[in-house]
């Protein structure tokens, strides 16, 4: 919220600056300089309604999650062309997206608080809130799964299929659980 705030006095001040008011001018040249500070001006200030926006979204653990659940399906979408074949295997491509699993496993539980169970279209299950240690301990499995693959660091396919597919194995338990399809 602080950032709103100063996101919100700041297009405040610069919208009672003078810059932005009409006003008559007595000369032309200070016309013309009024008129190229309002060309920099509003574009400055639309950029920062629109991240004022975003710093509201941010506040929404609906809005976060599904985010980084976006990661993780960006994520999938990669090794899994590679595990099916359908793309050649590029291990730095693998351990990219495996980075990114690690990096929402760290932190994707603190996105389901008391009261988030519904609204912006959410997939989460009412099981994450009825049984939140089984929850928790479902993510730690994904996490350790995801940890086991990094530390193999798969060169080759061969070496990818068998850790890279406990990952998505564990992904699979907790959707099947706590996850509902819409």
């Amino acid at each position: 919220h602080q950032i709103l705030d100063k996101l919100s006095t700041g297009c405040f001040s610069v919208a009672n600056s003078g810059y932005i008011r009409s006003s008559t001018f007595s000369s032309p040249s200070r016309e013309l300089k009024t008129m190229s500070q309002k060309k920099v001006l509003l574009p400055l200030v639309a950029v920062l309604i629109a991240f004022s926006s975003f710093a509201v979204a941010g506040d929404n653990p609906q809005l976060e999650r599904q985010a980084a659940m976006k990661e993780v399906r960006d994520g999938a979408k990669v090794l899994g062309a590679m595990l099916k074949g359908e793309r050649d295997y590029d291990a730095a491509a693998a351990m990219e997206s495996l980075q990114t699993w690690q990096s929402v496993a760290a932190s994707v539980g603190d996105l389901f608080p008391a009261g988030s169970e519904t609204g912006e279209d959410t997939e989460a299950a009412p099981a994450i809130w009825e049984d939140r240690d089984g929850f928790d301990a479902a993510l730690a499995a994904w996490s350790d799964a995801i940890d086991a693959a990094i530390a193999a660091n798969p060169a080759t396919l061969d070496d990818a299929k068998p850790v890279v597919g406990a990952a998505f194995g564990k992904c699979k338990d907790c959707h099947d659980t706590y996850r509902i399809e819409n």
